[in-house]
Order: structure tokens, then C-alpha cells, then sequence
């Protein structure tokens, strides 16, 4: 399979990239940048820390998707809804793992996948999804006499918050309790709050150091509390994710499809 890098340069774009040459089955076939960027020209498989992939870095996408069969796309919302557009003129595979995205960014992503094969998630790793898949089903099962707080930490540099993977456990977790996220979501506290409202979904927050990714999502209830954990410890998990979202997705219909459909969850 005939794969695309975009944000080569990033920190995830080369993991993407090493990730893609170490697949069996796949093959690097372009590397995107932005326009300006330092690495330009430069030899993708010799950014990533690899022997020379004679695939140089470029900033024209459009000849690039014309002979691929799909891309990888870790960037921002702005970058992936470009992207996408270019994905379904292409008729190809694009695996989305860019968080921060608003609802418009999403509408435009729906629009795409008409014509275009979207995988998207707020998270790729396997275990994350695993994690997801049980919040859900707790959640169905305990209902509103539990509280649920999910707790996230990433690195200093991290721009975004709470993280797409919060989110991602925290739909999980409406969807199990059959309400809507974005009518139960807290995301703030400061100052006096008063008490918490039953069926609130809180969210908190923590940045600092080098974290790649700790995720906790706390069920409370009255003498008993439930903690369900994952912790990142190497951002290749993501990587390698994406990669097999994007071998899932090749012969699949045009559509907009999530990690779960991936693993069969």
C-alpha cells in the first residue's frame, strides 16, 4: 500500500515514517510539509533516523495523492480539512489522527468521506480503544448513581485540551449512559462552583514534563470508586495504529469510520 506522511518534519511525522517502512506491505510514497519548511528536499527515510527512502520532502500535495493509495495525517484541523478534500478527490484512503478539530472541522471531514475512506480517532493506540470499549459498557451498566471524572496529563508543549483522547472516553462514556456529551460535559472549575450536578461528565487537565499520554477515567460512587487507566509510554503506538488503519480501510466503501470498526469493537 502505496502511503503518504503530512507533517513529515513534526515529531509524529517521523515516527509515521518509520512506522510505514517497517510494515510489511507498505511502501513510503510522499512526504508532505508545509510551505517554507526547513526540511524540504531532504531525503524522508533520512529525517525519520532511516537509510535514504528516495522519497523527498515537498510542499505540492496534489501529485503526491494523485499516486497514492493513502495518507496519514497527524497535523491540525486547518491542515486536515485540506487534506481531506484533496483525500476525496483522490478517492483514497485518509487516516486522521489530529486532535483539537471543532465541529465544522468534523462537517467538512463527513463531507469528505462521501468519496473518500476517513478513519479518524482522537486516539490510534489499540489499547486506548480497548480502554474506550469498557468505559462504554461500565458505563451503561452503572449509571447516573456513579460520578465520572476523567482525569488526562500530556507534556508542556501539548497546544490543545482536554485531549482528544479524553474526549474520545469521554463520548464512550455519554454514549453508555445514552445522552449526548456535549450536554453533560464540565471541563471547568474555578471558584465556587457549588455542588456537582448528577449525570455531569467532568474533565481535568494536567500539563507538564515530558508525558507522552495518561488517561483515567473515574467512576464514584457513594463508598466505592472505579478507576479504568491507560498509559502511553511511546508515541510509535500511535504510529503503528494509524498504519493499520489505514490497511483496514483500503478495500472498504467510501465512509467515515473510527478505530472500533478497526478492531472490529
Amino acid at each position: 500500500m502505496r502511503l503518504v506522511v503530512v507533517g513529515a518534519g513534526g515529531r509524529m511525522g517521523r515516527m509515521l515514517i518509520r512506522a510505514v517502512a517497517e510494515t510489511e506491505g507498505c511502501i513510503l510514497s510522499g512526504a508532505i510539509e508545509r510551505a517554507g519548511a526547513p526540511v524540504l528536499g531532504q531525503d524522508a527515510g533520512v529525517l525519520a533516523g532511516l537509510a535514504p527512502l528516495g522519497v523527498a520532502v515537498t510542499d505540492d500535495p496534489l501529485p503526491v495523492f494523485a499516486a497514492a493509495e493513502g495518507v496519514l495525517d497527524f497535523t491540525t484541523p486547518a491542515a486536515t480539512t485540506f487534506f481531506a478534500e484533496l483525500a476525496a478527490q483522490a478517492r483514497i484512503v485518509h487516516v486522521v489522527g489530529t486532535t483539537g478539530m471543532e465541529e465544522a472541522d468534523l462537517a467538512k471531514l463527513a463531507a469528505a468521506a462521501h468519496h473518500a475512506r476517513i478513519v479518524r480517532s482522537g486516539n490510534m493506540s489499540l489499547g486506548v480503544n480497548l480502554l474506550a470499549g469498557l468505559v462504554r459498557k461500565v458505563s451503561a451498566a452503572l449509571g447516573e448513581d456513579f460520578d465520572i471524572e476523567i482525569v488526562e496529563m500530556h507534556h508542556r508543549m501539548k497546544v490543545d485540551a482536554p485531549s482528544g483522547t479524553a474526549l474520545l472516553l469521554g463520548e464512550a462514556a455519554a454514549e453508555g449512559r445514552g445522552v449526548a456529551l456535549a450536554d453533560t460535559r464540565v471541563s471547568t472549575r474555578d471558584g465556587h462552583t457549588g455542588a456537582r450536578r448528577p449525570g455531569d461528565i467532568g474533565f481535568a487537565t494536567l500539563r507538564g514534563g515530558t508525558v507522552v499520554g495518561d488517561h483515567s477515567v473515574v467512576f464514584a460512587g457513594a463508598g466505592e470508586r472505579l478507576t479504568l487507566s491507560h498509559h502511553a509510554e511511546d508515541r510509535a503506538i500511535f504510529a503503528r495504529g494509524a498504519v493499520r488503519a489505514a490497511q483496514w480501510a483500503f478495500d472498504r466503501p467510501p465512509g467515515l469510520y473510527g478505530m472500533a470498526d478497526v478492531l472490529g469493537l
